[in-house]
C-alpha cells in the first residue's frame, strides 16, 4: 500500500507540475523568511549583548558638558571640565553608593613611533588601575597599570595587539620595549586585546603621569565609578538627579541643568536594552510566524483546488469501494510530502 501511495502521489505531481511548484515555493519562501528574520534579529541582539558586555553593568561614566541655564549671574553655554573636586565629591559624599572611583584623561591625535615604524591618530589614555575591571580590559601579555605606577608617575604604557603588530612587525614580545608617544618615551608593560568591534587605538598609561604632562588646571578628564544598591529605575533616577546637582554646584551651574554634566548609567542602559531585546524578539517571532502562516494558507488554497479538480476521481474511487479515510490519506500525504521536500530545500 505504501508503494502504491507513493506512485499515486508521484503521478499527481507529474500531472500538475505548475501547481506543485507554486505549492513548494509558498512553503519554501515562508520558511526561508522565518529563518532569515530570526537569523538577522538574533545577530542584532547578539551584537548588542556583546557590546554591553564590554563593561561592568553596575558602572557609570561622567562627562563634562555645557550649561544650558543661567545661574548665579553666569550665562548659558559655559564649558564644564571635571576636576579633582568632583572625584572627591563622588568618593566622599556618595561613598555609600560609589565603589571604585577612577578617571580617564584622553590626549588624542598622538603619533606612536617604534624604530622605523609609526602609527598616527592614536590616543594616549591616562587611566586608574580600576579601569581594567570597570571596562573589562583583556590583558593578554604583561600587566595593566597598577598603584605603584600611579604613585610614582611612571611613564609606562599598555598597548593593543593591533599597535604591537604595527610597531613591531617582526614579532617577539613588546614587553620592556620603548615606544615614543607625542615626543615622550614610554616603556611597554602590557598588551591588551581589543573588543573586536573596531581597531583599538588607545594606549593606556597612568592617569597621574598623563595629567602631570597635559593637565595644567587640575582637570581629570572623565570620571568613572562602580556603584551598588541601586536596584530599580526609580533608585537610579533619584541618584542621578542628586549626583548631578552636587557636581553642578561644584561648577556654579544650576542643579537642575542636565546638560552641564552628562551621565552614562550603564545599568540603566542594560535595563533599556533588555526591554528593547524583548520587544525585538516578540516582533521577530510575530512577523516570522505570520509569514509562515501565509505559506500555510497558500498550501491550503492550492490543496483545496486540487481536491476540487479531482472530485470526479474521488467519486469513482468511492464508487468502487474506497473508504473516505483512504482518500483523505492520499490528499494529506501528498501535501505533507510536498511541504516536507520544499521546506527542507
Amino acid at each position: 500500500m505504501g508503494r502504491e501511495l507513493i506512485k499515486e502521489i508521484w503521478a499527481s505531481v507529474r500531472r500538475n507540475k505548475l501547481r506543485t511548484a507554486l505549492t513548494g515555493f509558498s512553503v519554501a519562501w515562508g520558511i526561508f523568511m522565518l529563518i532569515f528574520l530570526l537569523g538577522a534579529g538574533n545577530g542584532l541582539i547578539n551584537a548588542q549583548m556583546r557590546s554591553s558586555d564590554r563593561y561592568l553593568a553596575n558602572s557609570m561614566m561622567v562627562f563634562g558638558g555645557y550649561t544650558s541655564k543661567a545661574y548665579q549671574g553666569l550665562g548659558r553655554g559655559r564649558g564644564i571640565s571635571l576636576r579633582e573636586q568632583d572625584m572627591t565629591t563622588t568618593d566622599s559624599v556618595f561613598g555609600h553608593v560609589a565603589g571604585s572611583v577612577a578617571a580617564v584623561y584622553d590626549k588624542g591625535g598622538v603619533t606612536l613611533v617604534a624604530g622605523a615604524n609609526y602609527m598616527t591618530g592614536q590616543t594616549l589614555s591616562g587611566v586608574y588601575p580600576a579601569d581594567r575591571d570597570i571596562n573589562k580590559r583583556n590583558v593578554v601579555e604583561g600587566r595593566f597599570i597598577n598603584d605603584i605606577d600611579m604613585r610614582e608617575r611612571r611613564k609606562v604604557a599598555v598597548v593593543s595587539e593591533d599597535q604591537a603588530r604595527e610597531l613591531w612587525p617582526h614579532g617577539g614580545s613588546p614587553i620592556g620595549k620603548s615606544v615614543m608617544a607625542d615626543g615622550l618615551v614610554w616603556r611597554v608593560v602590557g598588551v591588551y586585546r581589543g573588543d573586536g568591534m573596531m581597531q583599538a587605538t588607545s594606549v593606556y598609561c597612568p592617569h597621574s603621569t598623563v595629567c602631570a604632562i597635559y593637565s595644567t588646571d587640575s582637570r581629570v578628564g572623565n570620571i568613572e565609578f562602580t556603584f551598588g544598591g541601586l536596584e530599580t529605575e526609580a533608585d537610579n533616577n533619584a541618584f542621578e538627579a542628586d549626583y548631578r546637582a552636587k557636581l553642578n554646584l561644584n561648577h556654579r551651574a544650576a542643579p537642575s541643568d542636565e546638560n552641564a554634566v552628562w551621565l552614562w548609567n550603564r545599568f540603566m542602559d542594560n535595563i533599556q536594552m533588555a526591554k528593547g531585546i524583548g520587544i525585538l524578539r516578540t516582533a521577530l517571532w510575530t512577523v516570522g510566524l505570520l509569514t509562515l502562516l501565509s505559506g500555510i494558507v497558500g498550501v491550503s488554497n492550492i490543496m483545496l483546488i486540487t481536491v476540487k479538480e479531482r472530485t470526479r476521481e474521488f467519486g469513482i474511487r468511492k464508487a468502487i469501494g474506497a473508504r473516505p479515510s483512504a482518500i483523505l490519506r492520499l490528499v494529506v500525504t501528498e501535501s505533507v510530502a510536498i511541504t516536507a521536500l520544499f521546506g527542507y530545500i
